[in-house]
């Protein structure tokens, strides 16, 4: 499709530029003459008329084909509601971006985006503005004993807690369950890569939906492992004895299955790594699993991470003075 854009678009470009020549060269023709033979005229006028009527045409399709990257709005589908924690840093813009533009090409999809602040911050409040997309704006910050210091492992405390649980608050306040839709739940952190079929494939859960997760845990891969079309164990380098030993990237629930259990919640004082257990085991058995992803042997998102900016020639320039200016925005 982009190859074919960037064809129409050069077609534009040389129509209009043939179109302009042929009018300035019709104009030149015209200084210091005059004539009555209006039959020379017509060929001239004739071809700026068929040429300027092509470049319309190549205008509108050029329009349609932009309106065509949204996907259409299909009020038969169950939404997907993605919640997103995200904080304050350098890369936070780049990665809301990222994330923003993926979504755009998933049809009735709700981003609930959840900061960790004590206000909604105008950077995360223009993003979701312009972004396109539908949103709800939440912010609650981490408590201070559940806050990682300078130095801290990313994996030392569990991390989002009252985001996510935030999120689930609204969900439920809003008794948020389109008639006859119906809906799912999902995690999205702001660093994660997602194929755009991880979303149809979790659209139609009935209680809670697994899936392996790429790049996580030490390993190329974690997974549910799968036989006669049940999750019987899973495949984790790193305490496999956990409940639910899984990637907050690798499940999402069923909305209905949320608002009939209102105290289901994420554990913040849960033991390291138990914190997706601590959701999942009031919602559902292992037995209850419903595996996708061609029954858990696809990878369709992995773990990435936005490798944090090093910003030792801006430290150096700015104390000279000559740092970057404060007022634009990363």
């Amino acid at each position: 499709m982009a190859t074919r854009m960037r064809l129409k678009l050069k077609t534009v470009f040389v129509l209009y530029f043939l179109v302009s020549l042929l009018g300035l060269i019709y104009a030149l023709m015209q200084l210091g003459h005059r004539c009555d033979c209006t039959e020379h005229d017509m060929p001239m006028e004739r071809t700026i008329s068929r040429l300027r009527g092509e470049l319309h045409l190549l205008q509108e399709q050029t329009k349609k084909s932009e309106a065509g990257r949204r996907p259409p709005k299909d009020s038969s589908l169950p939404t997907v509601f993605v919640v997103t924690p995200t904080y304050a840093r350098l890369v936070q813009k780049a990665e809301l971006t990222r994330l923003s533009q993926t979504f755009l090409h998933v049809p009735e999809l709700h981003w609930i985006v959840v900061e960790d602040s004590q206000t909604k911050t105008p950077l995360v409040k223009q993003l979701l503005v312009k972004s396109g997309l539908t949103y709800t704006h939440l912010h609650v910050p981490t408590v201070k004993e559940r806050k990682l210091k300078e130095g801290d492992p990313s994996w030392f405390k569990p991390r989002g807690v009252e985001q996510r649980n935030e999120a689930l608050r609204w969900l439920r306040e809003q008794r948020y369950s389109p008639k006859g839709r119906g809906g799912v739940v999902y995690f999205a952190d702001d660093d994660n890569t997602y194929s755009l079929r991880i979303f149809e494939e979790m659209r139609d859960t009935r209680r809670v939906a697994v899936w392996p997760v790429g790049l996580v845990g030490g390993m190329k891969y974690e997974k549910p492992v799968v036989e006669g079309g049940k999750v019987v164990r899973f495949h984790v380098g790193w305490r496999p004895g956990r409940p639910f030993p899984m990637d907050m990237a690798g499940f999402a629930v069923s909305l209905k299955l949320l608002l009939e259990k209102p105290n289901s919640c994420f554990d913040g004082d849960a033991p390291m790594g138990f914190l997706e257990s601590s959701l999942l085991q009031g919602l559902v058995t292992m037995d209850q699993l419903e595996p996708k992803a061609d029954n858990c042997s696809k990878i369709l998102v992995w773990h990435t991470r936005t490798e944090k900016p090093k910003m030792k020639r801006e430290d150096i320039m700015q104390s000279q003075g000559l740092g970057s200016d404060p007022a634009v925005e990363v």
